[in-house]
């Protein structure tokens, strides 16, 4: 009986624990789901420029895992600052891929200059914050994807839609080589709704 009563206690701990950085973070470690998953590598080309590949709020490891898979070249970081899903992905990797590593710490304190690739699942208050921080950061030519929520006054170079469920689309933008920034699309903000990039002519599986 003691063994179920420290059981129990200990799976409330974890279950409130998560709940704190979830509001603190204002975005739940949900995995992505393996149509998604599909739907993401069909978009993303098979080669990068040279650089990181980051996945900001990597949860539970799984779509990082796979970059790394994808991209053995490049130097893979997933950036979490949940304790509990960042332990779990540090287990998970424990016996690779050599190229992978996660870091428990906050992205937004993050210097993401020296990225290939940027990969995030991040609601719209995040969205928002992250927006203009990549612009002032990043390269001209670094690839951005964004799964269901879009990066507000960001144009997608590309997008497709995911077969799951909740048809999810998938956003692919670049840096453009100017000191401007990104296009700005004054009708979109970081909702997963709205019109779809007139370039969307994929259907994710």
């Amino acid at each position: 009986m003691t063994a179920e009563i420290i059981a129990l206690f200990a799976g409330l701990g974890v279950i409130a624990l998560i709940f704190v950085f979830t509001l603190a973070n204002t975005s739940p470690p949900t995995p992505t789901g393996p149509r998604v998953m599909r739907a993401i590598f069909r978009l993303l080309p098979r080669r990068l420029p040279d650089g990181t590949v980051y996945e900001l709020g990597s949860g539970w490891g799984g779509l990082a895992i796979s970059l790394a898979r994808v991209y053995p070249k490049h130097a893979v970081e997933g950036l979490e600052a949940s304790p509990l899903p960042w332990l779990a992905s540090r287990l998970r990797c424990a016996r690779g891929p050599r190229n992978l590593r996660f870091r428990y710490a906050d992205f937004m304190k993050r210097d993401l200059s020296g990225a290939a690739l940027v990969v995030c699942y991040l609601a719209g208050p995040q969205m928002r914050k992250l927006a203009p921080k990549l612009a002032a950061e990043m390269r001209p030519g670094t690839l951005v994807l964004s799964h269901t929520f879009q990066l507000p006054g960001w144009r997608p170079a590309d997008t497709v839609i995911a077969d799951d469920i909740y048809q999810s689309p998938v956003y692919l933008y670049e840096v453009p080589d100017q000191p401007s920034g990104p296009v700005a699309v004054s009708s979109h903000d970081a909702t997963g709704a709205g019109s779809r990039s007139d370039k969307a002519s994929n259907t994710r599986a």
